[in-house]
């Protein structure tokens, strides 16, 4: 079992015939069950062409109904980052994944809008995206770094869902899948929502949370832990000085209004009984103790 993606899922790429585009559609294909998962790219102006064996389509109804593709991940540059989610949208796709960092927040504020009453789900923006290890990985995280198991990941910190990753497998803990869903002051899914699908997935056996300062999104899903969650959880906030002398954080994660920092957050985190580390280089041995208690 996985959550959200699976060797089933078919997927359009918006953005695929620009550099960044197909340098991850490539790395994406070539992992695991990618070559039959990505199935179409999309760019009006290039309709009728093939990349990579991959057809583009002129609009993302047009791939849709051409190839069954329900998922799209986007590289689109910021300028039209926003209008390449809206479009996705109005597909009625079941998800969409925004890589493209740098979106104006005006842009999201109208897309979120617009957005309300639609099903489709949306990672992102500013985020490397999810993988179901062996399986499926749509984004720019490395696939080599994972390894198939039991453990959930999700993430506000692109690299710290890396390092998180990697400490896990190191000491031989798989994942069930992993999500990124980025430090955006606006955007998709957030903690609580992917924590109630790991919840209810019954391949995943306790999860990895990594937060960052600003905000109260994981306060609010530390507290949902406390009264609903039935799998331990491990619990890290970017932000606090470690290691000493290094600041750690998103560049988009700010404290405003007294509220935010990471102690705040890890004070809440461990009343609601959510496994804590202040250290990152400790996020795997922690889950590992975890376990075995």
């Amino acid at each position: 079992m996985s959550i959200l993606i699976d060797k089933n899922t078919r997927v359009m790429t918006q953005g695929m015939t620009g550099k960044v585009g197909q340098f991850h559609t490539i790395n994406c294909k070539a992992y695991a069950n990618g070559a039959s998962c990505f199935v179409a790219g999309v760019n009006p102006k290039k309709a009728g062409e093939l990349f990579e064996g991959i057809p583009v389509y002129e609009s993302v109804l047009a791939a849709k109904a051409a190839t069954g593709a329900t998922v799209s991940v986007i590289y689109v540059p910021p300028s039209g980052a926003a209008a390449a989610i809206d479009e996705a949208v109005e597909a009625d796709l079941d998800l969409v994944i925004c890589i493209t960092e740098g979106i104006p927040v005006h842009d999201m504020l109208r897309t979120r809008y617009k957005m309300q009453g639609k099903r489709t789900l949306l990672i992102g923006p500013n985020c490397p995206g999810l993988i179901t290890p062996d399986e499926i990985k749509i984004g720019i995280m490395p696939g080599h770094i994972h390894r198939k198991g039991r453990i959930g990941v999700v993430s506000r910190s692109g690299t710290l869902t890396y390092e998180a990753v990697g400490q896990l497998t190191a000491l031989g803990l798989g994942q069930s899948s992993c999500v990124g869903i980025g430090g955006d002051p606006i955007n998709g899914l957030k903690h609580l929502d992917v924590m109630k699908l790991f919840n209810e997935d019954p391949q995943t056996d306790a999860v990895v949370m990594v937060g960052e300062i600003g905000g109260s999104d994981e306060e609010e899903c530390a507290r949902w832990i406390r009264d609903n969650m039935k799998k331990p959880v491990v619990g890290f906030i970017a932000g606090i000085t470690a290691p000493p002398g290094k600041r750690m954080g998103h560049a988009g994660a700010i404290i405003s209004g007294g509220q935010g920092g990471a102690e705040d957050k890890l004070v809440v985190m461990e009343e609601c009984g959510i496994h804590i580390t202040r250290n990152p280089a400790e996020m795997g041995r922690t889950m590992q103790k975890v376990l075995k208690s």
